[in-house]
């Protein structure tokens, strides 16, 4: 391989290392449901950012990680997030023109059908549904957007992805 396709994609893995990394830090009681769904936002951002490098096989092998990492069903985290980048790839050049806001609000979105593809994986295997409250992680997602594209845009660009 040369430099100019291995650029930078040492920051591709190193952010998507610290997002399961995040998913599995504990948290203080009764704050876990305030944990943002660092995969599928990190997994949104690198579908719309480096759509060529990153899209749906390597968002099916990050969901087969984090279904490993959590101890859930193996399959579950891997078909929400390869339907997430499939949405993403697909949209990725009209979505890179919004406004931020406008931005978040098409994350948020995405971030609620990962979410409700997630329950039905649940539903399906007659496993416990989660509470009502697991729903403020697409809601933390949708305020978490802006500071972590603007971010994550530096990192990328000084890394030189794009």
């Amino acid at each position: 391989m040369s430099d100019a396709t291995t650029q930078g994609g040492w920051l591709v893995l190193l952010t998507l290392g610290v997002a399961l990394a995040l998913m599995v830090l504990p948290m203080p009681f009764g704050l876990e449901m305030l944990r943002p769904q660092w995969v599928a936002l990190l997994t949104l951002y690198w579908c719309l950012t480096v759509p060529d490098r990153f899209g749906v096989f390597s968002a099916f092998a990050l969901g087969l990680a984090l279904d490993l990492i959590l101890g859930s069903l193996l399959g579950q985290h891997a078909l929400s997030l390869s339907l997430l980048a499939y949405a993403a790839v697909m949209l990725q050049q009209r979505v890179r023109v919004f406004p931020i806001w406008q931005q978040a609000v098409f994350v948020w979105l995405l971030l609620v059908a990962e979410r409700l593809i997630n329950l039905w994986v649940l539903a399906a295997t007659a496993t416990p549904l989660p509470a009502w409250d697991d729903w403020m992680s697409t809601l933390i997602g949708f305020l978490l957007w802006p500071w972590l594209f603007f971010v994550m845009s530096d990192l990328a660009r000084r890394a030189g992805l794009v």
